[in-house]
């Protein structure tokens, strides 16, 4: 077959899968022939996604086509270098298309390049204070805060003491934190260590959810403590979604003992609705291959 052709079809194929989930959003709101709008969405997010060597961070564009909400990248927003160049033509006309309504996490390849310099140009104010990148907001009753992973976050730094005080300035019954790198995971990259303070700073706090990337996979704890041991009654439920589009890693031969739901061939998004007192979960995926849905309770 005629190269060209070859690609113009997988490009095809791609495209009819990532409707699926779109199409099934709308049936739950009365069928393609409904008018009304698909179900409400508070916030969707996925890590690791656009690069010009592959098309799946399209096919999860064409989610997001279809799902309202706060989009967050959690870090890692195009590849290899995080550049001007690569924001223009890799991420723009994908995930990009969405900019207006997003607010990202940095990763370690958009700080490959200037220190994050096109990443802070390109998202603008919707990125934090440059050069520091973690920020926080107020979103349908919950507190909102976005973490650097990719800068000093430890014992003593600045990051780490604007956190306590945002915490304390901000006793929302439901936090969630978006980061890129996550403290717990059974993929290639396993636990950071980097973030280990800052977990146990989000733990005193109060905080309900994290989500964070960096290991392409998608990955559900139970409600853990900073040690990682089981607690439903304080405990913060962490998400690693790395599945906005890059290749797959493999998992760890055992997985964490707080690992609930895992899976890395299904590329896709984090759906979540916020409640007065929790949270509804959904990932959906580009086409039927995988889903995880849920519910869980504010502290």
């Amino acid at each position: 077959m005629n190269p060209a052709r070859s690609r113009h079809l997988l490009i095809r194929r791609i495209a009819v899968a990532a409707a699926a989930p779109a199409l099934a959003l709308l049936a739950a709101c009365g069928g393609g022939g409904d008018k009304r709008p698909p179900p409400h969405t508070s916030l969707v997010a996925a890590g690791d996604i656009a690069g010009c060597w592959w098309r799946s961070d399209e096919a999860t564009a064409r989610l997001l086509d279809h799902i309202g909400g706060v989009i967050v990248p959690l870090g890692d927003a195009v590849y290899q270098d995080g550049s001007a160049g690569q924001f223009a033509r890799c991420y723009g006309p994908t995930w990009g298309r969405h900019k207006a309504r997003t607010r990202p996490a940095i990763g370690n390849h958009e700080t490959r390049t200037e220190d994050g310099k096109p990443y802070y140009d390109y998202f603008g104010a919707a990125a934090g204070p440059r050069g520091k990148g973690w920020y926080s907001y107020e979103l349908e009753g919950w507190h909102v805060v976005v973490l650097n992973t990719e800068i000093e976050i430890g014992a003593g730094s600045e990051q780490l003491g604007w956190l306590r005080d945002d915490l304390r300035r901000h006793p929302a019954r439901c936090t969630l934190v978006a980061m890129h790198r996550p403290r717990f995971s059974s993929g290639k990259h396993g636990d950071s260590e980097r973030v280990k303070d800052a977990f146990r700073v989000l733990y005193d706090g109060g905080v309900d959810v994290i989500l964070s990337g960096h290991d392409h996979l998608y990955e559900r704890f139970a409600p853990q403590d900073p040690d990682g041991r089981a607690d439903p009654a304080r405990g913060v439920r962490q998400f690693v979604a790395g599945t906005g589009g890059a290749p797959f890693y493999a998992f760890r031969d055992t997985l964490h003992r707080n690992s609930e739901v895992h899976q890395n061939k299904v590329h896709g998004v984090l759906r979540l609705v916020f409640h007065p007192d929790g949270y509804d979960w959904e990932f959906v995926g580009v086409g039927a291959g995988f889903s995880d849905q849920g519910h869980g309770a504010c502290h």
